[in-house]
C-alpha cells in the first residue's frame, strides 16, 4: 500500500468534509430527498474505548472470577491514562477546526459502546468508573454532545447494569435533548436522535428482542432521509469471531431475518464495534440493502499502522478467520460455515486492523466516512457509506 498521505490543516479541512460521487438513494414516499449542502453535518465517531483504571476494579474480585481478564485491564488502564487523553484532543481539534471552516458543522460526537471497562466487581466501583468516564468526556471540552451506545462492557459485573441506569441514561437524556430538543426521555438503551436529514437509532443488542419490536415500530415511522442505526456489536460478522454478532443464536434465527429485512428495506447504515477491527461492507437483504461501518478507537501506541488489509469483496469468504489463527481453533468449522452461509449477501469488503477515529459527513443523500489512523491527522481510507451509492 502507498505511503500515508501527510495533511496539513487546509488539507485536512478539506479532506474531512468532501463527499465522494454516489448514486440517488432509492426514494420512499415519505421521505424527500435533500439537495447536497441542504441540512449537511458531520460528526466525530469513536470506536470502543474501554475507559479504566485500576482503583476501579476490586482486584481480588477480578483475579478469582476474571482471572484471564487481568493483563486486558492493566493495559485498559495504561491505554486510558497516556493515549486517550491524547486521542480526546485530537477529537476536540477536529470539531473545532470543522466547526470554524467547514460548511457542515459538527453535530455531536457519537462512541459505539464499550465506553467503559467495567469488570469492577461491584456496583459502587461500576458507579465509580461511570462518573469518572463522564468526568473525562466534559473534561475534554469537546464543544459537540457527547452520545454512545450500550456495549457489553459497560454491564459487565456485578452492579454494572444498575450502575449503567443510575449514570449513563441522565447523561444521555441531557445529550440526546442537546442534540434533537423534544426527544423521548432516555430511560433505557433504546433512543433516537435527529440531525439534519437523518435519523439515529441507538440499538440495545443486550436486550435484543425488546429493541427488534421497538426499531420496527420506529422503521415504520421514519420520515428522515438517512437512517443510522447504532449497535455494538456487528449485525453482519466479519474478520476471525464470526460468531459474535448480534442475534447469533440458533434459537434467533428468525429475529435475525426479520433484523436483516427491516435493515434493508431501510436502506440503513450500521455503525458499530465490538470487534476492534475497522470494517466497511454492504449487505443484501429484504427490499433492498444496508451497509455496515465498524472501527476501534483502543490506540495502544502513538504511531500506528495498519495491518492484515482485505480491501475488496473478493476476501468475504470463510478465509476470513485466518485474520486471528490463534483464535478459537475449536470451532473454526463453524466459524468457517457462517461465511459460508453469508457470502452471497455481501458485497464492498473491507477489513483491517487499524484503530483510530472517523469523520462522518452528510449532505443530502452522500454519507461519507473518513477514516484517520491512531490519534493523529493521517488519513487513512475515505468510505461511502450509503449502502446504494455506486
Amino acid at each position: 500500500m502507498a505511503p500515508y498521505p501527510t495533511s496539513t490543516r487546509r488539507q485536512f479541512i478539506q479532506s474531512a468534509t468532501l463527499a465522494a460521487t454516489s448514486l440517488p438513494l432509492a426514494s420512499v414516499p415519505t421521505r424527500a430527498a435533500n439537495a447536497p449542502g441542504t441540512s449537511a453535518f458531520s460528526f466525530l465517531l469513536l470506536g470502543d474505548l474501554h475507559y479504566d483504571k485500576l482503583e476501579h476494579h476490586d482486584m481480588a474480585w477480578v483475579r478469582q472470577e476474571k482471572p484471564n481478564d487481568v493483563g486486558q485491564i492493566e493495559n485498559y488502564s495504561r491505554i486510558t491514562r497516556d493515549l486517550t487523553p491524547r486521542l480526546f484532543a485530537t477529537v476536540r481539534d477536529t470539531v473545532a477546526e470543522l466547526n470554524q471552516t467547514a460548511k457542515t458543522r459538527v453535530a455531536f460526537v457519537l462512541q459505539v459502546g464499550d465506553l467503559v471497562e467495567g469488570l469492577c466487581g461491584n456496583e459502587a466501583l461500576s458507579v465509580q468508573q461511570n462518573r469518572e468516564a463522564l468526568g473525562f468526556v466534559r473534561e475534554a471540552r469537546l464543544d459537540a454532545p457527547f452520545l454512545f451506545t450500550k456495549g457489553n462492557h459497560d454491564i459487565t459485573g456485578p452492579g454494572a447494569v444498575t450502575a449503567f441506569g443510575e449514570v449513563f441514561h441522565p447523561f444521555l437524556n441531557n445529550q440526546a435533548r442537546t442534540v434533537s430538543p423534544g426527544t423521548d426521555a432516555v430511560t433505557s438503551g433504546r433512543y433516537t436522535v435527529t440531525a439534519g436529514n437523518a435519523q439515529f437509532v441507538f440499538f440495545d443488542a443486550y436486550e435484543a428482542g425488546v429493541s427488534l419490536d421497538w426499531f420496527e415500530a420506529v422503521a415504520a415511522r421514519r420520515t428522515a432521509e438517512n437512517l443510522f442505526v447504532v449497535v455494538h456489536p456487528p449485525v453482519v460478522p466479519y474478520g476471525a469471531r464470526s460468531t459474535w454478532h448480534v442475534l447469533s443464536s440458533a434459537r434467533d434465527k428468525a429475529r435475525r431475518e426479520r433484523f436483516l429485512a427491516l435493515l434493508g428495506d431501510q436502506q440503513a447504515i450500521v455503525v458499530g464495534g465490538h470487534i476492534h477491527r475497522y470494517n466497511r461492507l454492504v449487505r443484501a437483504a429484504g427490499r433492498g440493502r444496508f451497509s455496515q461501518f465498524a472501527l476501534s478507537s483502543i490506540v495502544s501506541a502513538p504511531e500506528v499502522k495498519p495491518k492484515t488489509e482485505l480491501l475488496s469483496s473478493d476476501r468475504y469468504t470463510p478465509d476470513q478467520i485466518s485474520v486471528e489463527p490463534a483464535f478459537s481453533p475449536a470451532n473454526a468449522d463453524e466459524r468457517r460455515a457462517v461465511y459460508t452461509a453469508e457470502q452471497t449477501f455481501v458485497s464492498r469488503f473491507e477489513y483491517a486492523d487499524l484503530p483510530g477515529y472517523a469523520v462522518v459527513t452528510v449532505d443530502g443523500s452522500r454519507v461519507t466516512a473518513r477514516m484517520y489512523s491512531g490519534i493523529g491527522r493521517e488519513l487513512w481510507r475515505t468510505a461511502e457509506l450509503n449502502p446504494n451509492a455506486g
